[in-house]
């Protein structure tokens, strides 16, 4: 089925046309020996087709240089985001490459940043909401999104929300509450999302559905502004929002968990030593899949195309003091 031209043409729509990887069009554009004949013919018809116009990326990637690629990031402030590029400048120094970070939070210009980054690399990590689908699909670079959605013909590494965060309700139930609060804006973020769906999913049963206090980021301030209430367990966004509203919490003269059940995500070492209950996370996992991912997609070197990978990486429920047990550590 021919494919209808546009006047934006992307390298993905060059090689989906064409039935070849992105390095294949590349190497093809070039005139590289390292393509048939045949394939390059069917590369040009198809680039001639589309009115695609190859980029300074792209002419690098057929000639073999892979010595940058970029993450993006909603923002660096914050354990979670230290802990993602450690893993994934780690992963990414094994291939000897070196990473270029860019942070759109607070920026106008998001979209035109994220582009200018691209042209300055062999390959594009994408973290969070932080650009619209339709500018990641349209990038002349392999990409790889991480800790979002899934976005059309693009990788994909996420860990588990939903189901976990139904998994630390329902031990909340065990114990005997009934009234939540979730702390934290389901907005923000896709893995916020998912953890407030899994909230809801696991109280869609219960006489009362859960309070929503939505906070303005996701940082220790957040948690310290929100108002509490006792005789509720608050199922916070992360650890960070959590700490706060121990804090919060203290200040206000509340005990916890004798009048205030407080849990978290991600398993901060912060909240190890404040007692915190919450879900482990593999932050650094995440970066260093997402670096390996990248880095498949850049070298690749097949005349048919990998299909979008997709995988979810487990989370795990860790019990502590904080939501009413006083036992030692318990994973669940």
């Amino acid at each position: 089925m021919a494919m209808k031209a546009l006047s934006k043409a992307t390298i993905y729509q060059v090689a989906q046309l064409a039935g070849v990887s992105i390095a294949t069009v590349s190497r093809a554009l070039r005139d590289s020996d390292l393509v048939t004949a045949q394939t390059r013919e069917r590369v040009q018809a198809a680039a001639r087709q589309l009115n695609f116009t190859p980029s300074r990326l792209g002419r690098s990637l057929a000639e073999g240089r892979h010595a940058a690629n970029g993450i993006v990031f909603p923002d660096l402030v914050g354990p979670y985001y230290a802990e993602v590029i450690l893993g994934y400048e780690a992963a990414a120094a094994g291939f000897g490459s070196s990473v270029l970070i860019l942070a759109t939070g607070g920026r106008d210009d998001a979209e035109a940043a994220v582009r200018e980054l691209a042209g300055r690399v062999d390959g594009l990590t994408v973290m969070g909401q932080t650009v619209p689908d339709e500018v990641i699909t349209s990038l002349a670079v392999p990409v790889v999104a991480l800790a979002r959605d899934p976005v059309p013909g693009v990788d994909t590494v996420r860990a588990r929300n939903a189901r976990t965060a139904k998994n630390l309700v329902e031990h909340l139930l065990e114990h005997g509450h009934r009234r939540f609060t979730f702390v934290g804006d389901p907005d923000i973020a896709p893995d916020v999302r998912g953890r407030w769906d899994g909230v809801r999913q696991a109280l869609s049963q219960q006489q009362e559905p859960p309070h929503l206090v939505r906070t303005p980021g996701l940082d220790l301030e957040a948690g310290e502004q929100a108002a509490l209430q006792p005789g509720r367990a608050v199922v916070c966004a992360n650890d960070e929002i959590a700490l706060g509203v121990l804090l919060a919490a203290e200040k206000a003269g509340l005990r916890v968990p004798e009048d205030l059940a407080v849990t978290g995500w991600d398993d901060l070492l912060a909240a190890r030593f404040a007692g915190l209950t919450t879900v482990r996370q593999p932050m650094r996992e995440l970066g260093a899949t997402a670096a390996r991912w990248l880095h498949r997609r850049i070298t690749e070197d097949t005349d048919v195309p990998a299909a979008p990978r997709r995988r979810v990486l487990a989370t795990q429920l860790v019990v502590r003091r904080s939501c009413g047990i006083h036992s030692p550590e318990v994973h669940r």
